[in-house]
């Protein structure tokens, strides 16, 4: 038997879209009498999503207000009690992302401090005796280059072996053109051609960090 609640509210709903009878409701919905019934019993419990869906769509409202429109009290507290489960889940997994989120960043924080603390202790010696050594070029011209050179190569060469970085090719050093590893400044050269490095470029492994400027000898 109909429940004569539902009947009501189901037939004001019709009203306000303009439907005249059960029997064209379920035309317009493309469901079946049957499940039109059981809408006016109550038996959301015995209906699929997907037909409770197509009568929210034609009677013009959503499918929760369908869903809380025609359910029983039992069957209301159980929804109820389900989505009060659901948002606290939801809550917990919240509170659990954010928490993971905060221990992802302190070890990044850490990561961080490591790598610049052992890239600090690479360059101690630069850190150190560079200030003095600029100062003295400063204060006199004459100084040769040759004597500050070391200060930053030998600091550097120990930094790039450390990160695992190798130079293609010693500046002024001639070989064959690999426009792979090679760029050319000017001219053209021909896979296989001698070419001049200018500028030295670097490998990490086997990825290219920055190829070799050449020119053609």
């Amino acid at each position: 038997m109909p429940n004569i609640d539902f009947t009501e509210k189901l037939q004001g709903l019709m009203q306000r879209v303009d439907i005249s009878s059960f029997k064209a409701l379920s035309r317009a919905a493309g469901v079946s009498e049957r499940q039109i019934l059981r809408l006016r019993q109550g038996k959301l419990e015995q209906m699929r999503v997907e037909v409770l869906l197509k009568l929210s769509l034609i009677l013009q409202m959503p499918l929760s207000e369908l869903v809380v429109t025609f359910s029983t009290g039992e069957l209301l507290q159980d929804k109820t009690a389900s989505i009060q489960e659901l948002l606290q889940e939801i809550a917990d997994l919240k509170k659990e992302y954010q928490r993971s989120q905060l221990q992802l960043e302190q070890q990044r924080e850490i990561l961080v401090q490591e790598f610049q603390q052992s890239t600090l202790q690479l360059l101690e010696s630069l850190l150190v005796q560079w200030p003095t050594a600029a100062q003295k070029a400063q204060e006199n011209p004459q100084l040769a280059a040759v004597k500050i050179v070391p200060l930053v190569q030998k600091p550097l060469a120990k930094l790039l072996q450390a990160w695992g970085v190798e130079a293609i090719a010693p500046v002024g050093a001639e070989l064959p053109y690999d426009p792979q590893l090679h760029q050319l400044m000017e001219g053209t050269s021909q896979s296989g051609e001698t070419v001049k490095v200018r500028y030295t470029g670097y490998l990490q492994g086997e990825k290219l960090l920055h190829r070799a400027k050449v020119s053609p000898v």
